[in-house]
């Protein structure tokens, strides 16, 4: 399995801190298969989907994980930057990690993380913080797999 990762945060990007998130990702997909690209973005609704766009149409991997931009602020644009590219959603994904996120903090409401298909790629959006990363990533990781199986086909 090829995956990809982008990172989307405005301070990461402009190298004013540290992202801690897309390597913690990088860590614990590393099992699935290899990661063959890790970008930090800015939080920008287009450079996003079109980063989204060429890991998938371009470098031609299975999965993207986004981590970051999934919040309430003004700047929080990756749910809506994921809808402009991927063909089907799959709400099961961020569902999952908002309920068993709410059962640590109600905060985890606030979360605006979609998944879905494009052409025979799973795209899922994390959130930014890295225990929140870990959170998401421990719920869902088991049903990656089988996803791109049903996505792939025979």
């Amino acid at each position: 399995m090829k995956i990809g990762i982008i990172t989307v945060s405005d301070r990461s990007f402009k190298k004013q801190r540290e992202d801690l998130s897309g390597p913690l990702t990088k860590k614990m997909v590393s099992n699935l298969g290899e990661v063959v690209d890790y970008r930090i973005v800015p939080d920008d609704r287009l450079i996003i989907s079109r980063t989204i766009r060429e890991l998938i149409d371009e470098a031609k991997v299975d999965l993207v994980l986004t981590t970051g931009g999934t919040g309430l602020s003004s700047r929080d644009v990756t749910p809506e930057a994921t809808e402009d590219v991927i063909e089907k959603t799959l709400p099961g994904f961020g569902e999952i990690i908002r309920v068993k996120g709410f059962e640590k903090t109600p905060h985890a409401l606030l979360s605006r993380a979609i998944a879905g298909v494009r052409k025979k790629s799973l795209v899922i959006n994390l959130p930014g913080s890295p225990k929140a990363v870990r959170e998401s990533l421990e719920l869902i990781l088991p049903a990656i797999p089988h996803a791109l199986e049903i996505i792939k086909g025979p």
